[in-house]
């Protein structure tokens, strides 16, 4: 018989009980010996998650890794075109585009209902590793958790990670939108409305997906509109000048005539945006809108990316590159220690990444936010400082170019 550091006792031999025994009971590391372990193991298969595995997964320095992504939903066919488009699309910045070149398997299916988290340094009886428990009852062992389940992350709230939080007077109202026209639909616009921002992106040379952030109230009012009427609700907030005041429109006319001896010559003809036709009536939607950081990215053996780490307004479009940003500051962190035989999950390079993408999440955060309550504003002089600030920044090229390089990070 053999005594065990916090568990009770093994059974005899032969399995037969003492008396006063109930049972054979197992130790924890003994309960856990038959969970399989990986070295990573990635809860969330959205965009972000299922980029994190897929980087992970063609790293040269991983190729005796095991790595899990867990996706709750079903296995998603992709040998065909779907004849409708999804009302939840994200503009991709060219670096998170040359990031996506890969993809790994993925364990449909499976989605966690519970973390148990090792001590940095454990004791007798104790695994050193996070343990996952799935629904179907299934249980798996990570030496790193990677939580990129959203902004309501499972993971983040398991691990005690403080998250600060802010919601908008605002919701989002996203929809599929068919063009009166085909035409080159390779421009995305966004105009700046009292209520929020509605924007375009393109999706096709006939369609366009919608993201208009407005009031809770109005946002429903749209949600229940029949077609005809949200079409010319569309229609009316890209072309109407009713809410333009006259001294705004005439300050900006002269300075914009002012600033045209900075542009270069042959400079291109204004665009307009494209006219409505119809909606696709299944694809509307709506969701609050709110801003979120995760006070640290980091414990041992977990990390945080994507929206479980921070959330931002659409309204400047980089939630989803911000994700991207995380993945491949983690990847770079994570190959490293791999080459070096480091532990994935220690904190000596989870700080690393936590400090660097801190350094320019938060940064981004604050101007986004900051931007949301300039266009949220009435008064005049507000009004006409962002459209001189708008229009300065579209004559000088390289402050343009500087604002996209930080962008597409």
């Amino acid at each position: 018989m053999a005594a065990v550091c916090g568990w009770g006792l093994l059974a005899p031999f032969g399995g037969r009980l003492l008396a006063g025994q109930r049972g054979p009971l197992l130790s924890r590391a003994a309960a856990t010996a038959a969970a399989p372990l990986y070295d990573v193991v990635v809860s969330g298969g959205g965009m972000v998650g299922s980029a994190m595995a897929a980087v992970l997964g063609h790293d040269i320095h991983f190729h005796d890794k095991k790595i899990a992504l867990l996706e709750a939903g079903p296995r998603k066919e992709y040998n065909y075109v779907p004849d409708t488009y999804s009302n939840r699309v994200s503009s991709i910045s060219p670096g998170s585009a040359t990031l996506l070149s890969n993809r790994v398997e993925v364990f449909y299916g499976s989605r966690a209902v519970g973390y148990t988290w090792p001590l940095p340094s454990h004791s007798c009886g104790t695994s050193p590793w996070v343990q996952i428990e799935l629904a179907d009852g299934r249980r798996l062992q990570a030496k790193l958790l990677i939580g990129a389940d959203g902004h309501n992350s499972v993971v983040r709230k398991e691990a005690e990670l403080k998250n600060i939080e802010h919601q908008y007077d605002q919701s989002a109202v996203v929809a599929t939108l068919h063009l009166s026209e085909a035409t080159n639909n390779n421009v995305a616009w966004q105009r700046f409305l009292p209520t929020g921002p509605i924007a375009l992106l393109p999706l096709s040379d006939t369609a366009s997906s919608l993201v208009w952030s407005t009031s809770h109230e109005h946002a429903s009012e749209l949600l229940t509109m029949d077609e005809e009427s949200f079409v010319d609700s569309i229609n009316s907030a890209f072309w109407s000048n009713v809410n333009h005041s006259d001294f705004i429109d005439t300050a900006g006319a002269m300075f914009r005539s002012a600033l045209s001896f900075l542009r270069p010559s042959g400079s291109a003809v204004r665009q307009l945006p494209p006219s409505i036709a119809k909606v696709d009536p299944e694809s509307r939607a709506m969701f609050p809108l709110g801003m979120g950081h995760a006070t640290e990215y980091v414990q041992h053996r977990v990390a945080l990316i994507g929206d479980a780490a921070h959330r931002v307004h659409p309204l400047a479009g980089q939630g989803v590159n911000l994700g991207f940003g995380d993945i491949a500051c983690l990847a770079h962190h994570l190959s490293a220690a791999a080459f070096n035989g480091n532990d994935l999950g220690s904190l000596k390079h989870l700080l690393k990444f936590e400090t660097e993408r801190q350094r320019h999440n938060v940064s981004l955060i604050a101007a986004i936010d900051v931007l949301k309550r300039l266009y949220s504003t009435k008064l005049a002089p507000l009004v006409l400082l962002r459209t001189w600030g708008l229009q300065a920044t579209n004559a000088l090229p390289p402050v343009k170019e500087q604002i996209m390089a930080i962008a597409s990070k």
